[in-house]
């Protein structure tokens, strides 16, 4: 495990990177980036996929956003053998961490604080503001420094999982 990481206010402060969109993002960036936050990151994607069946998606710019984001997807076959694909996050990479966000629409709120999920993240939950055109969803971001915050995002992909079959 590593130490406590930076404070929210040193965090705000940090920028948010690959955001050239001439240059798609190679791993050796990514760990330049990160810094000692890579080692969680790999550990992240590795469990993931091995553990979650979520796989990271490949890096795409966004002109919205005008970064390049990744994004975990869930594929599933249906009993009629239909292929399925759902997105469960998308990922960001900043200046020694990386985002993940989920979107849940607002009726999933309750739910969400149902979970087994540390108090820090239950109030990140409880004070996101619905966003999008009618106010539907609420987002879910959480800044990624150490590998104690790990947990709770498996546990919010598995019910991004269930919840969208």
């Amino acid at each position: 495990m590593r130490g406590r990481g930076p404070n929210m206010s040193e965090k705000a402060d940090r920028q948010q990177l690959l955001r050239d969109p001439g240059v798609k993002p190679t791993s050796e960036m990514i760990a330049a980036g990160l810094g000692s936050a890579y080692e969680i990151f790999t550990k992240f994607i590795n469990e993931l996929e091995n553990r979650y069946g979520i796989t990271l998606m490949d890096w795409r710019f966004y002109n919205d956003g005008k970064a390049w984001l990744s994004k975990g997807e869930y594929k599933w076959t249906t009993p009629r053998g239909a292929n399925k694909v759902k997105p469960i996050f998308w990922l960001s990479i900043w200046e020694g961490f990386y985002k993940v966000s989920f979107y849940f629409s607002v009726d999933a709120r309750n739910e969400l604080l149902n979970l087994p999920t540390s108090a820090k993240t239950k109030d990140i939950i409880a004070n996101a503001s619905p966003k999008g055109k009618t106010a539907r969803f609420i987002p879910v971001v959480l800044d990624i420094d150490n590998d104690r915050q790990l947990s709770d995002i498996y546990v919010i992909a598995e019910f991004r999982k269930i919840r969208i079959r």
